[in-house]
């Protein structure tokens, strides 16, 4: 998997030992960094969410891209827009 900025993924052990357990988090990724790295790893940055998908952290996290599982998103919630007429 190659995530994209806006992509939000489950980061946890598979991705990288320091995200194992408790300390797995949701991301949403903002940028996706081109400094070389080892083959099969990736930096991220972007934020990790709260259970409400609010961002709560700005994180840069070094991780194996075989681990990251994405997220399907949820339906967006209602804005209370009315869309224009045709």
């Amino acid at each position: 998997m190659v995530p994209k900025p806006g992509d939000v993924l489950h980061v946890g052990s598979d991705a990288s030992v320091q995200f194992g357990g408790d300390r797995a988090l949701i991301f949403r990724v903002i940028k996706v960094c081109d400094r070389p790295t080892y083959d099969g790893w990736i930096w991220l940055t972007g934020y990790s969410l709260d259970r409400t998908g609010k961002a709560v952290d700005r994180r840069e996290i070094f991780v194996q891209r075989a681990g990251l599982r994405m997220i399907t998103p949820a339906a967006a919630p209602a804005t209370g827009r009315i869309p224009p007429s045709p």
